[in-house]
């Protein structure tokens, strides 16, 4: 083979290595991971920068700032959902930064609902409220997705590993508490939320 076209191909191959490379790190940083360290045992969330971009941002920077750590699942409902990142363990509501904006129905458009294993955020009657109190599906929640006639709610990722974890969390007994009823009678702590490496 002439010696020219071999330094073509190899340079061809390079390319190639060079941007199948760059499209794996792209995907990697496109699905960051986030640990949570908690009582009753850790569980893995990624979240979907490409399907909720501000909300992701959002979540991801309360993350950084520790925001998490030391919070409580503060609403637990079996068959429905489990709440938390807004309290911390005396029931002390954590300030927020100002609310991000609704991305329910772009999120719903590329694939995410209200699936089992999700994670969306939770916000008030208002749809443009939400901070920085998250939950996760224990069900499918179809009556959560944005339609025709609701906002719905913003699903931006979901568990990938602990939904062990999870499942052990949403058939703790529960009860009236400081902050309404389906509070855990014994708190489940958010020792820890980090960035996965």
């Amino acid at each position: 083979m002439h010696l020219k076209t071999l330094f073509s191909l190899a340079r061809t191959t390079l390319v190639a290595a060079t941007l199948l490379s760059a499209a794996h790190l792209a995907l990697a940083q496109a699905a960051p991971k986030v640990k949570f360290a908690t009582s009753s045992g850790d569980f893995v969330v990624e979240v979907y920068p490409d399907k909720a971009p501000k909300t992701v941002e959002n979540f991801l920077q309360y993350v950084k700032d520790k925001h998490y750590d030391g919070t409580v699942f503060h609403r637990v409902i079996n068959n429905f959902m489990v709440q938390g990142g807004g309290f911390d363990a005396n029931f002390q509501q954590k300030p927020t930064r100002a609310p991000v904006v609704h991305e329910g129905r772009q999120a719903m458009e590329k694939g995410l609902r209200n699936a089992v294993g999700t994670l969306a955020m939770a916000r008030t009657s208002d749809p443009q409220s939400a901070t920085a109190q998250f939950y996760i599906n224990v069900k499918d929640n179809a009556f959560l997705d944005p339609g025709t006639q609701g906002y719905g709610y913003t699903v931006f990722g979901r568990v990938v590993s602990g939904m062990d974890v999870i499942d052990k969390i949403k058939v703790v007994p529960t009860g009236m508490g400081p902050v309404g009823a389906d509070v855990p009678k014994t708190p489940i702590l958010i020792n820890s939320a980090t960035l996965v490496k």
